[in-house]
Parts: C-alpha cells; structure tokens; sequence
C-alpha cells in the first residue's frame, strides 16, 4: 500500500507539470508559434500555477501558504525584473548614443567572417569572466556581436547560440557569479574547489562547443557580405552618427563597474546616464532630427530609455540593427517572469517540487545514477520552478547528505549543479534566464537552443564523467 500511496504521490505532484507542458505544445505548436511569449504563454503558465494550487489545496494545502509562496517568489526575483528593465533603458540609450552602432561599424573591419562565431564565443567568454554575469555580457557586448552577425550574414540564432555559450561558460568559471558562490555554499565545499573542479568538465565542453562553431562559421563564407556591402553599411552609419573610438568609454566603465562588484543595477543606470551623456556630446543632429517637439534632443533621449527608436535608412539589414523598444519592449519579458513565478511558487508551496526531487533521489542506485539524478532534479526545476538559482538550491540542499553517505566528496555535487542548473536555465523559454536572453538579443528561446553548444554539451559532459568514473572524487569513508 506504501508503494501504491507514493506512486500515486508523485503521479498528483506531477499533473500541473504534465498539464503544463501539454498546453505550451498546443499553444506553440498549433496555434501562435513564434508569438506564442507576446501573452499566451502566460497565461497558461498563470493556468498551470492554478491547477497545481486547486489540486494542492484538495489534498490539504493552505491557500495562504500558495500565496505567500508566490509573492516570496516575485519578491526574490525583484531584481531580476528591474534588471530587465534597465536592459531595455540600456539597448535604447547605447542605439541613440552611437555605442552599438560603433561597435559594428568597427567590429566589420576587425571581425573575420569565417571565424566569426568562435571569435564572439570568446569573446564573450572573457566579458562573462570579467564580470561574472552572463547577463550584463549579452546585454552589452552581445548585443553588438549580434549586430555584427546580422551584418555579415549570420542567421541570428546561430549568433545567438554563440554569444549565450562564451558567456556561460564565464558566468560559470568567475569567482565573482552569484551562482558560481552559490553552488559550493549549497553543497558544502569552497569556492577554488568548486572551480577548479569544473574545469575537468567545462574545458573540455567549450573546446568542443569552439569545434563546432568553427565548423558551421565556415559554411557561411560564401553567403557573406563582399567588401562593397560592408563599405556601404559603414557609410549609412557614419552619415546618421558621429562614429569615433571615445563612445566605447561607455561599455567599458559599465564591465569595470560589474567587474568590481558593483550592483549590477548601479552598473547598467550608470551605462544608461553614461550614455545620454555621450549621445548629446556626440549625436545631437541625430537627435534634433528625430524629435518632433519644441524640445527634440530632450523628447528623443527619454523615448530612447523608455519606448520606441527607429533609426531612418531604407538598408534592409540596418532596418533591423537600428531599432530598439526600451524599457517598455521588455513588458512582456516581466509578464512572463511573473507568471513563472506563479508556477512555480505554487508548485513548491504545495509540496509537489519535494515530492518530484524526493522521487529522483530514491532511484539512485550508484554514484552515476546519484550524479545523473542530480542533473534531472536541476532540469525538471529550471522546468517547474522556472528560477535557476532554484535549481541549485533545493537539489542542493535535497542530495548534500546523500553524496555523503555514498562517500562523494562535494565538489562532484557542487559541478553537477552548475553543469545543468546553470547552464540549462537559458534553454527553457518561461525560465528567467531564457526569457531574459531571448528579449535581450531578439531570438526566441527555441530558436538558439540548438546553437548554444556549451550549454547542451555541458551535463552531457558530466554524465561521460560520471558513467566512466572519470574525477569523481572519494571521501575517506562513506557516512
């Protein structure tokens, strides 16, 4: 009966996952497609989070214990929506400023196309590294190596899965990530530990993941722009900016700012004030041409941090460089950010996350199955939960004592956690990581998702290393 009773547990906590999943296949598959994250998707996320509260309180959950739940959960994720926010101020001021537009004009020159992908996994690599947040990199370097990309020919999604790469495997690798500190305090190990620890798993899936960028960059060699091309878009910049070497003094203070643990929030109002202040420096016949007011430079430079920029050129390629939404194109992004939320602070409130992981861990038999188990439980809560740090928390917490009773010192647990719960996070179009990429550099989730090499090659990695015994480190006894 004990048998049948847990069954039929993780079969109840299961039902709004399943639910869930079925309603985005129909949503997206048959009906909005690509514009499925303009609203539907929300709402069944919001529908989701309300049949895994009806079904927890029919079993004997607390309304009062969802809500608060929920509202704990919207709370811890404040930041992350301000963030947002400012992300779209940033992309607004850097496009009226010239800093973007700089960055593409010269990145042309210096950018090989057939090394292009490599080249802007690297170096978003290196930002990441510097920064310690894959964020703050997309947000600014990404978003001109997009440009670049889309200039040279480049599918976007493509670019995308490239820059997403570097800057996790960054975000990874720095003692400065939020998530890199967390994974080790979760598990009960230190921080140099825990990296150098990775190093045996993420190396290898980088110089893998460079391989095969290298490989599809040489497939686009033919289909790039030819010398002529790129001399015109150059001349359509430089005759609607003033292009000069001093606007990328703005970036480079915002990574000084990140790499000094500066609030990422103070960092990227300073890359916003910075900005305006080199657009009215620099760009201000750009400005007065754009305003429509008895205050045209004042109108444009607000409408640059909160609404809609359209750059004039009848260039299809720069049609599509020079625009940005500001604050207001990510709405939606927090609209969906919220509705996560929901989910998954319904899911945790009623129990059903417990249930799900409690279930996982009782079919690890062997240190493999245990770190395998381990990659599961953090995928299925990037699913749920919709949170990475989520995802390393409460496996975290659930597997710690497991992996020290089976003898496993605790940086295979620490690893295990970063190799799917931060790197998968930005695969899952509802999760905040992939709904705050998918925004900042204009591809839907599904569309990078089979570009961003490291990220699906990294708990393959692990499982390798796990199934054939390779740096899984023994304590001295088992407890």
């Amino acid at each position: 009966m004990e048998q049948k009773s847990t069954v039929s547990q993780i079969l109840i906590a299961l039902s709004p996952l399943v639910a869930l999943m079925l309603m985005l296949w129909f949503n997206v598959g048959y009906v909005f497609g690509d514009g499925a994250l303009d609203g539907s998707n929300q709402v069944i996320l919001m529908f989701a989070a309300l049949i895994a509260a009806v079904i927890g309180v029919a079993n004997g959950s607390s309304v009062d214990v969802v809500f608060d739940k929920i509202k704990s959960n919207v709370k811890d994720t404040s930041q992350a929506i301000y963030i947002l926010i400012l992300i779209g101020g940033l992309a607004g001021t850097w496009l009226v400023s010239g800093i973007v537009p700089a960055m593409i004009y010269y990145g042309l020159d210096l950018i090989n196309v057939s090394f292009f992908l490599p080249t802007a996994t690297i170096i978003s690599a290196l930002v990441s590294l510097s920064t310690g947040s894959s964020w703050s990199t997309t947000a600014t370097v990404g978003i001109a190596l997009m440009g670049i990309g889309q200039a040279i020919g480049i599918p976007s999604p493509v670019v995308a899965g490239a820059i997403i790469s570097g800057a996790y495997f960054g975000d990874k690798l720095s003692p400065l990530s939020d998530t890199t500190n967390l994974a080790p305090a979760m598990a009960g190990t230190d921080l140099f530990t825990h990296i150098r620890y990775m190093l045996y798993t993420t190396v290898p899936s980088m110089i893998i993941s460079l391989i095969l960028f290298t490989i599809l960059g040489l497939g686009y060699k033919d289909g790039a722009l030819d010398p002529a091309q790129v001399n015109e878009i150059q001349n359509l910049i430089s005759h609607s900016y003033n292009i000069n070497p001093w606007l990328f003094a703005v970036p480079l203070g915002v990574i000084i700012l990140i790499s000094r643990k500066v609030d990422a929030l103070v960092a990227i109002a300073m890359g916003i004030i910075g900005a305006l202040i080199a657009a009215f420096i620099f760009q201000q016949p750009l400005l007065r041409s754009l305003g429509t007011g008895d205050f045209p430079i004042y109108e444009v430079a607000m409408r640059s941090v909160y609404g809609s920029i359209n750059i004039p050129t009848e260039h299809p390629i720069l049609m599509e460089l020079l625009n940005s939404s500001g604050m207001s194109g990510m709405m939606g992004t927090v609209w969906l950010v919220l509705s996560a939320m929901a989910f998954g602070g319904a899911m945790e409130a009623v129990g059903f996350l417990s249930v799900i992981t409690s279930a996982i861990v009782g079919l690890a038999r062997n240190s493999a199955s245990l770190i395998t188990s381990t990659l599961v439980a953090c995928g299925i809560l990037n699913v749920t939960a919709s949170d990475q740090y989520l995802a390393i928390v409460i496996p975290g917490r659930m597997f710690k004592d497991v992996y020290a009773k089976r003898g496993l010192a605790p940086e295979n647990l620490s690893r295990t956690l970063e190799d799917s719960g931060t790197v998968t996070s930005v695969l899952i179009p509802w999760n905040t990581c992939g709904a705050y990429q998918s925004s900042v550099l204009g591809v839907a989730t599904g569309d990078y998702f089979m570009f961003a090499f490291f990220n699906l090659i990294s708990p393959i990695m692990t499982l390798i290393y796990a199934w054939f015994g390779i740096k899984i480190r023994k304590t001295s006894t088992a407890k």
